[in-house]
């Protein structure tokens, strides 16, 4: 977990830097503010080392001379053409009878704006201080957009360790219909039988590995299908095709796809 953290921005923004610093604190994380003349790519080129910044546009993940946010807005052309026939994920989720639902390891939150847009209520749950601050912003910011703010109306968002938060609401008796993992770094337990070249890895994910440094079982999300299994009807588990099951556990059922599947576990046997 990042204890520390360079926070970079122009004069103009110096105010909502300075509020995306007290909101870190508040969350464990140390942030040093600098103002610079240009925030621009140049800049984040020379300066390679993971930071935050902040302009027009919000907050920032930036390494490497790239940048990075959590962008719900981008998602719109898609769910513009999503449907509950066309979605894999809404048939795995059961979507189609507007579920409940925890996602324990929101991320980006994709999947989730998705499967709020197709009629979920959706509790995110994300442990790491800068990756949920940075889905905050997110959420508020989409709630702006006149097509987005309906959708994320029905997204909450819990800052808090998956594991602890799924014991939480078993010691509370609660029930959901659908908890869904989406482990952060799967590739690491492919089938080593099946074992193919992996594209680039996209500017997000690259970013998300700096900040995210796998150590032990971190994400692997094995240690969350029994949680979860305990609070809801269905579990359902996002895998990259070829990877092992979660916790060595088959599924009840799969969705296949090109690149990736969805694994489900019934509580009820009635599926």
């Amino acid at each position: 977990m990042v204890s520390g953290i360079r926070l970079y921005t122009e004069s103009g923004f110096l105010s909502k830097a300075q509020h995306y610093q007290a909101v870190l604190s508040l969350r464990g994380v140390s942030v040093s503010i600098e103002t610079v003349e240009k925030l621009n790519a140049r800049f984040l080129r020379l300066h390679p080392e993971i930071a935050l910044c902040v302009d027009e546009h919000g907050l920032w993940l930036c390494a490497n001379g790239m940048k990075m946010q959590p962008d719900w807005q981008a998602e719109v052309p898609r769910l513009k053409r999503a449907s509950l026939k066309s979605e894999m994920i809404a048939r795995a989720c059961n979507l189609a009878e507007k579920p409940t639902l925890i996602d324990a390891t929101a991320g980006l939150g994709h999947d989730s704006l998705l499967m709020a847009h197709l009629g979920a209520r959706l509790t995110l749950v994300e442990r790491h201080p800068i990756l949920f601050t940075l889905l905050e912003d997110t959420k508020q910011r989409a709630a702006q957009d006149p097509f987005l703010a309906k959708i994320v109306s029905r997204i909450e968002l819990v800052f808090a360790d998956s594991a602890e938060y799924l014991q939480q609401q078993i010691q509370q008796h609660a029930k959901f219909d659908v908890v869904y993992l989406d482990p952060m770094f799967p590739q690491r337990d492919q089938n080593q039988q099946a074992v193919k070249k992996q594209a680039q890895v996209k500017k997000q994910m690259q970013l998300l590995h700096l900040l995210l440094p796998e150590d032990g079982d971190m994400d692997l999300g094995d240690y969350l299908l029994d949680l979860a299994m305990q609070i809801s009807d269905r579990v359902v588990v996002k895998r990259p095709r070829l990877a092992v099951f979660l916790a060595n556990l088959k599924p009840d059922h799969q969705w296949q796809g090109d690149a990736c599947r969805f694994d489900a576990y019934f509580t009820k046997k009635t599926c």
